[in-house]
């Protein structure tokens, strides 16, 4: 057996070979990008409105983040939690600055964030009201991440297949459906963990009236309320969190996602109150607020936290929702366009119930760039300043993918 790695070109089948299949990536393989185009082995371009999966914010390869990446990259890559860092504090400092939050964890990956988010709650439940306030409640069609705990606070069996026992004290009430939450909810419930819109769940928006009533009924009970919004947050629904839309306030809050622009980083915001019951040596993470990762983030922050880019959100919501109903319509493949800001999904119609992914498939070949949300729904994440001509490009390539599955073209 040769003890020197090879160097010879790889390609989807180097996938198969060396690779868990945990996946079933496509069969094209980019290797560069700019803004919202990406460029694959065989240098075709394609309009990227999956944004990887709500990721890249501000697109690939934005000139600010690469400069604040390659900075840090000269000065200082790790120190652990032993000793803190300066993009961590400034990164910190903005996100209190900018939101509810008083203090911050930072982690890797919503995952992450959520885990962290999740034992929080149940820790701060331990101290202030004793160990029998411990219960958790999510929702059905939730995702929180694929680690064991938030896996089981996630509400699709699928994901929990093969990996029990789940851990306990775990319920989940129907989505949007306040009744549902008032007869699970009690005082031994510790938090209620909610997504503003469910994304892996179908591109699902709360309503507000909901949102309102879960705030009421977690302080009836003495419950924090935890609002994911890893796939929500860092300007997605044309605020900066869409708690602000939603005029809702929680007590926990998790990022990731679009906080780091394609660099992978977590945070979990909360109180100074209940932050206190993360005391010294009561959770930690070996990479999280590490300067790189913190460097990048500070970086996107100010650029999506601008008003003018908030406000661009909304304009490009319009263009890309009205030319998705335009395109259901006229090909009779979406039932519904739902979704805030640029987070947007196409329920398909019956006929195409389970098989949203032959539209991606379709797109994928006609240069374009789009993701699922279960089997009925096409999502799109586009980056949060696609030019409007990328978008409008998007959208006819689009187009011509639906009709081809659609059997029109």
């Amino acid at each position: 057996m040769s003890t020197r790695p090879t160097s010879s070109p790889v390609n989807r089948s180097t996938f198969d070979q060396f690779m868990m299949p945990t996946y079933a990536p496509g069969a094209v393989i980019p290797v560069r990008g700019s803004g919202s185009r990406v460029w694959d082995q065989a240098d075709k371009e394609y309009i990227d409105l999956a944004g990887g999966i709500a990721v890249t914010a501000l697109g690939h390869a934005h000139p600010d983040l690469v400069r604040a990446l390659t900075e840090q990259a000269g000065k200082l890559w790790h120190l652990s939690n032993v000793l803190t860092n300066e993009p961590a504090l400034q990164l910190a400092r903005k996100l209190c600055e900018l939101t509810f939050a008083e203090k911050v964890f930072f982690a890797n990956s919503g995952a992450e964030a959520n885990e962290a988010a999740f034992k929080l709650a149940r820790r701060y439940a331990w101290e202030h009201f004793g160990p029998e306030k411990n219960e958790l409640i999510a929702f059905e069609n939730a995702f929180h991440g694929r680690t064991l705990f938030t896996v089981a606070v996630g509400g699709q069996a699928k994901y929990m297949e093969g990996f029990g026992p789940a851990p306990q004290g775990i319920s989940h009430a129907r989505y949007n459906d306040l009744a549902s939450l008032e007869a699970k909810i009690s005082d031994r419930t510790c938090a209620v963990v909610v997504e503003p819109l469910q994304g892996e769940g179908g591109v699902t928006p709360a309503e507000k009236s909901f949102l309102q009533g879960v705030r009421e009924l977690c302080d009836r009970h003495n419950a924090l309320m935890v609002f994911d919004e890893v796939q929500t947050g860092v300007g997605r629904t044309g605020y900066l969190y869409a708690y602000q839309y939603y005029g809702v306030t929680p007590d926990i809050l998790t990022s990731a996602k679009g906080l780091g622009g394609g660099f992978p980083v977590g945070a979990m915001l909360t109180t100074s109150a209940i932050g206190q019951s993360f005391s010294v040596g009561s959770h930690g993470s070996t990479y999280g607020g590490n300067p790189l990762a913190c460097a990048v983030a500070g970086a996107v922050l100010d650029i999506v936290a601008q008003p003018e880019v908030l406000a661009g959100v909304a304009q490009r919501h319009g263009l890309l929702r009205n030319g998705l109903q335009e395109i259901g319509q006229r090909y009779g493949i979406f039932s519904e366009v739902r979704g805030l800001g640029l987070l947007l999904g196409g329920a398909v119609t019956e006929r195409w119930q389970g098989d949203a992914k032959a539209f991606m498939t379709a797109a994928m070949e006609e240069g374009v760039l789009t993701l699922v949300a279960g089997g009925n729904v096409v999502r799109f994440a586009p980056s949060l300043i696609i030019p409007e001509a990328d978008l409008n490009e998007g959208l006819a390539r689009f187009e011509r993918a639906a009709a081809k599955v659609a059997g029109q073209a």
